[in-house]
């Protein structure tokens, strides 16, 4: 599968999604690995994972980079060699990428019943604007909280921060595609916005799939 969609927020920062349609074999053999790469590979028991893990290098290629530009901190946060600011996410049949002069991040979520559940360990002051009897809006509307907590994690990348406790979500509408959050950690206050965007496609099966993109800036 080309690339599914591109999103051009700025002159400087761009997301790019790949649909991974493509066997393993297919992906292996379209890119060329580091070795450090080669090994966390071989080291995944998933081949679902390694597909996606194979889909990002390929989305590396669609903005003129190789696995050789990316390395990772002790963190594991990824970096590009040459400065931009890069965040990395996928979710079953998709991944994503979004590159920067600002320091960004990223998380695609499929939407699924399974959040209600967990809700209340990453989530507490939104309580106060959600409403489960709306059942399918209270879904979406969970999944752009912890994809919007999950994304600042990853520009923050700090151990002992708590989704629930330190990462605050305001109140949204799921029409205006965007809201904003704050981060309490360590003495510190940081303001993020945050935009997302639904979109559908198809298991294996032919069921209906709805993801939820959530990208946030500092």
């Amino acid at each position: 599968m080309p690339l599914y969609k591109t999103i051009v927020l700025n002159s400087s920062t761009k997301i790019l999604v790949w649909e991974i349609t493509e066997s393993y074999q297919e992906l292996f053999e379209a890119v060329v690995l580091n070795e450090n790469s080669l090994n966390r590979l071989n080291g995944m028991k998933s081949e679902i994972h390694q597909r996606a893990f194979l889909s990002v290098r390929k989305l590396f290629k669609e903005v003129g980079y190789t696995d050789f530009d990316l390395y990772y901190d002790e963190f594991g946060k990824p970096h590009l060699n040459d400065g931009k600011h890069i965040s990395i996410t996928h979710s079953h049949q998709f991944s994503a990428i979004i590159l920067s002069d600002e320091v960004v991040g990223i998380d695609i979520e499929l939407q699924r019943e399974k959040i209600i559940r967990i809700a209340d360990k990453f989530a507490e002051t939104e309580f106060s604007f959600l409403n489960p009897e709306e059942k399918t809006e209270y879904i979406r509307k969970l999944t752009v909280i912890w994809g919007s907590k999950e994304a600042v994690f990853k520009i923050r990348n700090e151990k002992g921060i708590s989704f629930k406790d330190h990462i605050k979500v305001n109140v949204f509408e799921m029409s205006n595609k965007h809201t904003k959050t704050e981060l309490h950690f360590d003495g510190i206050i940081r303001d993020f916005n945050i935009c997302f965007e639904e979109f559908g496609s198809y298991d294996k099966n032919g069921l209906e799939q709805n993801f939820t993109l959530v990208y946030a800036l500092e």
